[in-house]
This record gives structure tokens, sequence and C-alpha cells, in this order.
């Protein structure tokens, strides 16, 4: 993880960086705003900044949005000052520290803004398979493609290969290719020139550039416009990049990862892409397998993820019965890891005198069972007399029942006299607030590309429709 630290910190800049670097950060140090602004165009990059609340943070994260620069910015200062910690939050600031620093709050706020990880939790032979290849591999250079349905943890193995290989010293650098506008995704890789277009403010190094000596991981590659395509596919042949609006071309070296979580053999025969590009990422391919097929991963990570959200939530760690371990261990997990992640958190959260019981997990597409009467309640109705058993009912088509009868069915009831527009935005709103706002994951369960489900979402917004940011339900469930 990289910190870049601005500002003074009311002479506590030594400490902080000592703490961070013994919690694994890279440390780097800028005095001022326009500082702060130059490391980050020329490529040194960050995974987080601390800000100094002396100075406008709101101004940083203003230039920052303009720049269309991501990364956390958390402010620090000394204790007594609540009214300049309060501006910090409100301009956009992710946290703030009090000075001078506390050794598990610095811990705390770099694993909570970056969570990075380099290590895999597992036990289940299917992912020790997976683990082992990554081994053999890693010490190479060929690039290599991630493969696995959302969820299953493909950026923590391109992390865990960039750890073992011998770049590990060197720089990892991410970029969500589904995450960011086709218009911006060029200038995000390849880097722009001053007046290059609009809002290019100054000359901006990319992710090619900043990843260089170290590795670059290309996430969701395949959301990747076509004719970006042709351009990733020459930097990785010719080992250099152009800068948007540059003349020169720009030697790179770097090591090339990339992910996806769709079938890329059939995305070529559709023509979405290129059959080259796939053969130059396909040196290795690494496939994760879902979490359905690790029965003995749910127990090791439902432990894990238990312990996790008790620290984070400040409770004694719950334990989880018999019970409660058999219903997670059957449930299908379509959301994998991070389904299952969300699920430990709420369930966390639910526990009943400490423990975690079949009703402190709500399972995603699973619906409760009807409460059963109460018996007195039972009791005070009228007996009627006993029917006699009824004839089976010939079978008939369910879409039959539901439009060729009098009444529709049950599960079609409350859809009667809507429009197809209107089911369909309230099916997407509501996977997205089921997914914390997450996109990617949303576009997987609804089957429906992040292209169209961000014009889809576009349009809501200009309606008026309320559409859940990334995060926004958890937020809302604390």
């Amino acid at each position: 993880m990289r910190l870049l630290i601005v500002g003074s910190l009311d002479g506590h800049i030594t400490t902080a960086g000592k703490i961070a670097l013994e919690r694994g950060a890279k440390v780097a140090h800028v005095d001022d705003l326009t500082g702060a602004l130059n490391a980050l165009r020329s490529g040194q990059g960050a995974d987080l900044l601390m800000v100094d609340v002396m100075l406008d943070v709101g101004r940083l994260i203003e230039a920052l949005k303009r720049e269309r620069i991501s990364v956390p910015v958390v402010a620090c200062g000394v204790k007594a000052d609540p009214a300049r910690a309060e501006a910090a939050i409100r301009a956009g600031a992710k946290e703030y520290v009090p000075l001078p620093p506390d050794p598990e709050l610095i811990a705390a706020v770099l694993a909570a803004v970056t969570e990075e990880t380099n290590a895999f939790i597992f036990a289940d032979p299917a992912m020790e398979r997976s683990i082992r290849l990554a081994d053999q591999i890693a010490g190479s250079d060929a690039s290599v493609l991630i493969t696995g349905e959302s969820g299953t943890g493909k950026e923590v193995m391109a992390r865990y290969i960039h750890s073992k290989s011998k770049r590990a010293s060197k720089t990892f650098v991410s970029v969500n290719c589904a995450a960011i506008p086709e218009n911006l995704l060029e200038s995000e890789l390849f880097g722009h020139e001053k007046g290059a277009f609009t809002g290019a403010l100054a000359r901006r190094v990319g992710k090619f550039e900043e990843a260089n000596g170290g590795t670059l991981l290309l996430d969701e590659v395949t959301e990747m416009d076509p004719r970006l395509q042709a351009k990733l596919l020459r930097a990785i042949q010719e080992r250099e990049i152009d800068r948007v609006g540059g003349t020169q071309p720009v030697k790179v070296d770097i090591r090339l990862l990339a992910t996806s979580n769709r079938d890329l053999e059939e995305a070529v025969r559709e023509g979405k892409f290129r059959e080259d590009l796939y053969f130059r990422l396909n040196v290795v391919n690494i496939e994760l397998p879902p979490l359905r097929e690790r029965p003995r991963d749910v127990e090791i990570l439902s432990e894990h993820f238990v312990q996790k959200y008790a620290d984070a939530n400040g409770v004694a760690k719950p334990s989880v019965t018999p019970e409660a371990r058999e219903l997670l261990r059957h449930h299908q997990w379509r959301g994998n890891v991070r389904e299952l992640e969300n699920t430990m958190h709420r369930a966390v959260l639910l526990a009943e005198e400490g423990k975690i019981v079949p009703g402190s997990i709500l399972l995603s597409g699973v619906r409760r069972p009807a409460e059963e009467p109460a018996p007195a309640a039972a009791a005070s109705r009228p007996a009627t007399p006993a029917a006699a058993p009824a004839a089976p009912a010939p079978a008939v088509d369910d879409e039959f029942v539901a439009f060729g009868s009098g009444e529709p069915a049950d599960n079609t009831r409350g859809l009667v006299g809507r429009t197809v527009a209107e089911v369909e935005r309230d099916l997407i709103i509501d996977t997205l607030s089921h997914c914390l706002g997450n996109r990617t994951h949303a576009a997987n369960i609804l089957g429906i590309s992040i292209r169209t489900l961000r014009n889809k979402l576009r349009q809501y917004a200009d309606e008026g429709v309320p559409v859940p940011m990334p995060g926004e339900a958890e937020r809302s469930m604390a």
C-alpha cells in the first residue's frame, strides 16, 4: 500500500510515517496541496492520502475530482479542532485521524480504506489447485488471465501473484475497466498531455507508466471498448504506450494481469473481444472455482468474517451454532465470497445472546417461511367441518394460470397493471440495493453488461429515481 502524507501534521510526520511503515505501507511526503497534485500527476501514485487538516482539504478533493484522480483522503489534526474535522469530512474526506497518531487507529484506517490483502484463506482442495498453479507461474513475467464468477477473489489472486513475483517490491496498480466510463478509460490507462481534451489541466501519467517496473491489473477487461482493445494490444506487443495528445511513445516495463467473470472464448466468437488480445492475455489461465464448489472454505471463511466484523463493531465474537453452519453449507452462494462476507457481517449484528443461530442469517434469494399462528389464536378460530379430499387438479401451464384464467397467479398478482419498464426498473434498483450499490456485482446477477446497467441507472437518475451509490445500503444498515 502506498501512503502519501501531505503537510506538516503538526509535527507528527515522523511518528505517523513510522507507524504506517510498520504496517507494511510505502510512505512518501510532500509539503502542500500543489506538491500532492504534482506527485499524483507524475505517476508516483498513492492508495491513500493523509492530509493535514490545516490545509484546504476541500480544495484538494475538488481538484482530484476535476482531474479524475481517484484516491481516498483522510484528514489528520490535533484532537481539539472538531470544527476543521467536521469540515474535512463534509468536503469528502473518508475519515479523521486525531494527532498524535494512535498505532491501532492508523492500522484500522489503512485496512478500512484500502482493504488490501495478499493472503488467501482456504481449506478446500479445489482452491488449493488454483493456488498451486499461481505459485508455479508467479516468478515469471508471463501475462495471466484470472477467470471466475463475480466475488470469487480474482483481484486477491492478482495481488497474491504479485506478492510472490520478482516484482513484489515494486508497484501494484489496479484498474477496474468496468467502473470507468469509456471516454475516460484511455486517459486513465495511457495518460494524457496538457490540453489534450477538456479538463486536461496538466500532463498526467497513466496507469501503465505508474506501474512501470511492477504489475498492472486490468480488472474486468472484457468491458473494454473494442477500439481501446486495439491500443492495449499494441502496448502489450511493443512494450510502449502513447499518451492521449502525445507525440512520442513512452517505453514501459510491466507484468500484465487481467480478470474476467465472463467466457472470453464466447466473447471472441461473438466479436465482442479481440482474438489476438485474448491470446496475448491468456498465456496462463487461473480459474477460481465458485464458493458452492468449495464447501470446506465456507466454514473457514465464515469464522474469519465473524472475527473481522466482531472486531470492527466492537463486540465479542459470537459463536456459530451447528444449525447455522449447516444452513451456510447448503446455500448456493451466487455472490460467492462477497455474498458470504455480507451475510456474516449481518449475522454478527443479529447474533442472539452471543450466538449466530439460523435466525441471524439472512440469505439472498431465500424467503423466510410464514410464522405459524400462536396456539391461542389457532384455538380461538371457529371450527370448520372437514372437507372431503379434493380431486387432483389437472396439470396446467403456469402461464395459462397467470394469464388465461380469471385470477392471476400469486407470483404475478402484484405485476398486473404495471408496464414492463416499471417492473424492470424496480428489479434493477432492488438488485443494486441488495449488492450494496456494487454495479459489477448487480450486472452479473441481472445477466446484463455493466455498460447496459450504467445506461439504465443514468436514465433513472435523470427521471428523479433514487439510485443506490456504492456502500449506501451498507451505511443505511449500520
